[in-house]
């Protein structure tokens, strides 16, 4: 049976990774599965639990305990915490923080690495996170590390929170990226690297559609498959 193309994109918080992926899958005609967005809803159940983010034992259990899943409405993702619609929710500073303090621990990623090998076997699928290329897809025939500088990624992630009506400093959220980056990066389970087979595109000075074509530039060279406008 031939596998269906799967497409694996890495990189640091603020990369533009979700809104990025979420064009190339629909110029490829396939599905994007945000696998930032599952780890944001794990910090939210457990912030549900009233447990804290530093309880590994009582993070994985409400984690274990609740129902993440994904559904896809006019191809794009809607996230699933215990059948509610948390995609909204899920895109606040506090989730953000959470995310990063639950996906730590290793029960956590092993349902959720199991739950995105599962939604991947069978459909085409872009997934983005910050393991696929080097754990959840290990042989995924495309490969790319996105990134861009803390800087640029601070301003970006400012703005994006300028429109949903919050007013952090620029100095606050440089050293929240600074701070997700170094927990990231530094994790003992899963932590976020470039896979060696990875192409990295650094978005720092790319445009939105310039980081779209340079993306799409790299599957063809890489599969033959084209996106279409």
């Amino acid at each position: 049976m031939t596998q269906p193309l799967t497409i694996a994109i890495d990189g640091p918080v603020g990369a533009g990774k979700s809104t990025i992926s979420d064009e190339v899958a629909r110029r490829l005609g396939i599905l994007h599965l945000d696998t930032g967005a599952m780890y944001r809803a794990a910090g939210l159940a457990a912030g549900a639990a009233g447990v804290s983010p530093d309880d590994e034992a009582a993070v994985t259990q409400a984690v274990l305990a609740s129902d993440i899943a994904v559904a896809y409405e006019n191809g794009l993702q809607v996230t699933l915490l215990n059948g509610q619609d948390v995609s909204s929710a899920i895109r606040t500073q506090e989730a953000g923080r959470l995310a990063s303090a639950v996906s730590r621990f290793p029960g956590v990623r092993r349902q959720m690495v199991a739950l995105q090998q599962r939604l991947a076997q069978t459909t085409p699928m872009l997934l983005d996170g910050r393991d696929i290329g080097t754990v959840v897809l290990k042989d995924a025939p495309v490969k790319i590390y996105l990134t861009a500088t803390a800087e640029a990624r601070a301003e970006r992630r400012m703005k994006q929170l300028e429109e949903k009506g919050e007013h952090p400093s620029f100095e606050e959220i440089l050293k929240e990226v600074n701070a997700r980056d170094y927990q990231d990066m530094h994790r003992e389970t899963d932590p976020l690297r470039q896979a060696e087979d990875a192409v990295m595109v650094d978005s720092s000075a790319l445009s939105f559609e310039e980081t779209v074509e340079a993306i799409l530039a790299i599957v063809k060279d890489k599969t033959g498959v084209s996106g279409r406008a």
